[in-house]
């Protein structure tokens, strides 16, 4: 029995799952695979490089450099989160992500994109850390409104987040079944209506499909928000989630915020220790 950790976007909020995963990671919690949507792609890859500490570490250290993110890029880019030094330099050069132990790491790891023609997901299992692989993480994370489309494998790809913001049942599909699934959000929450179609309409006209999804992405958040709460019912999954609403907006670069989500997911991971090791235990104990 194959066991998977998902992992949902959220921008800032996913410090949260950056908090939980050092903790997981410190106690050799390890999975068969990892899938991650937005945030969750661009900081869990550091869960299949075993790089504790390295997503708060660069995310302080550049915070208040204009080649990462900010209005500066958007205008002069189109990209809020600039696209070759965040997603190249940075990796490459600045604060070096593991390419040679996420490769050796047998945990499979997959992200989920949105089609800008389609509006369907689209599902990538990274076969390898390179260049290309890194391209793939950003169109999980490149955000509708701030980014533009990343063309790969013949397609215009934008955050997965837009059409499976929690993708259980994909994992599922490719035969993880017992997951622990990490959440941005708290328990109880529920997505309302964005109410920022008007600029979608007005910005997103070339995209028709990306305005229909995300017209009704509420309501497809909230249909796997009570999947999970099915899956929860029946044991196949561990949720973890914060306490209370995370207290950073989704681009917010205020170290103060960003190391106290940090250290909300980090409390929440140890609090519930006792709880994951005894639930990726069952799994092993289920297997022999």
């Amino acid at each position: 029995m194959r066991t998977g950790l998902v992992l949902e976007g959220g921008g800032m909020r996913g410090l949260f799952s950056a908090g939980v995963m050092d903790v997981m990671m410190e106690h050799d919690i390890r999975f068969d695979g990892i899938v991650g949507v937005s945030a969750g792609a661009t900081f869990g890859c550091n869960y299949k490089s075993h790089q504790i500490g390295r997503v708060l570490r660069y995310n302080v250290r550049f915070k208040d450099d204009p080649r990462y993110m900010g209005l500066r890029s958007l205008l002069k880019t189109g990209d809020l989160v600039a696209a070759e030094f965040s997603y190249h330099t940075l990796p490459n050069e600045l604060d070096v992500f593991d390419f040679d132990t996420f490769n050796s790491d047998k945990a499979e790891f997959h992200v989920v994109c949105t089609d800008a023609l389609t509006g369907e997901p689209v599902y990538h299992r990274i076969e390898k850390a390179n260049d290309e692989a890194l391209e793939w993480i950003r169109a999980s994370a490149s955000m509708p409104l701030v980014s533009r489309p990343v063309p790969l494998d013949g397609r215009f790809l934008l955050d997965g987040g837009i059409s499976d913001s929690i993708p259980l049942r994909y994992f599922q599909q490719q035969g993880f079944e017992r997951n622990i699934v990490i959440l941005t959000q708290p328990k109880g929450f529920y997505k309302k209506k964005t109410k920022l179609m008007p600029l979608f309409h007005l910005f997103m006209r070339r995209y028709p499909a990306i305005i229909r999804a995300m017209s009704r992405r509420h309501m497809m958040y909230n249909g796997e928000l009570a999947f999970l709460e099915e899956q929860e019912r029946l044991g196949s999954i561990l949720l973890i989630y914060p306490q209370d609403i995370v207290p950073i907006g989704r681009t917010e670069q205020d170290e103060r915020k960003m190391r106290r989500v940090y250290a909300m997911g980090r409390e929440k991971a140890e609090q519930m220790l006792p709880q994951i090791q005894t639930f990726m235990q069952t799994n092993i104990n289920t297997t022999l």
